[in-house]
């Protein structure tokens, strides 16, 4: 599988200031040093004429997702706040022109780029991003961001099962780590499920 061409997404998942920032909400530790390396993948991207897509979470003030209202997780990118935009480093050019998919606006829980769960139904929904992707004619997906063992597998596994090829660029994400060895325990489900695995430095 090369890396980019026309046929080519690359997906930034959740590159957003309260997951990247240290003083976000559900900071990943590390996760504003992978703003360069994605950076210079969404310009190789760019280069070779692929599509470049960005996820965001975009939560509502109060959702089940949240451990204030029954859910796991801390408040974190609330629609329209500074938790809930992108990174200001990251390249804005091309987040300007690159379409932008937002999810859990209604409480849902938003891990995946291309499916929504209802936390209380259990229910599933698709966002828009597959349709973006089938209309671009791609074939392969290639995913970075954040967090490696939550949105960003789920969105790799999810592009699979859907059919594309699908590689993940374990350099361009930082994993949550809840419990120690979750990174490697998400990187082995991603493989086992036909994702690659590389590194921004193999070329």
């Amino acid at each position: 599988m090369q890396r980019y061409d026309a046929r080519t997404a690359l997906v930034v998942v959740d590159l957003q200031n309260d997951f990247a920032d240290p003083a976000g909400g559900l900071a990943v530790h590390g996760g504003a040093n992978i703003v360069p390396i994605v950076n210079g993948e969404i310009q190789s991207a760019r280069a070779a004429s692929a599509s470049v897509v960005f996820t965001q979470d975009w939560h509502p003030a109060s959702t089940p997702h949240f451990k204030k209202d029954g859910g796991i997780w801390p408040v974190h990118c609330v629609a329209g706040t500074w938790g809930a935009e992108l990174h200001p480093q990251v390249d804005a050019a091309a987040a300007a022109a690159a379409p932008r998919v937002r999810k859990g606006s209604n409480g849902e829980d938003g891990y995946s780029g291309f499916t929504m769960r209802d936390p209380v139904s259990g229910e599933t929904t698709p966002t828009e991003l597959e349709g973006l992707l089938r209309e671009a004619d791609v074939e392969r997906v290639v995913v970075c961001g954040l967090a490696t063992d939550y949105c960003v597998k789920a969105t790799a596994l999810d592009a699979a099962r859907l059919g594309f090829e699908t590689a993940v660029l374990i350099d361009a994400a930082r994993p949550v780590e809840l419990e120690p060895g979750d990174e490697q325990r998400a990187i082995d489900e991603m493989t086992a499920a036909g994702v690659h695995a590389w590194s921004t430095r193999m070329r």
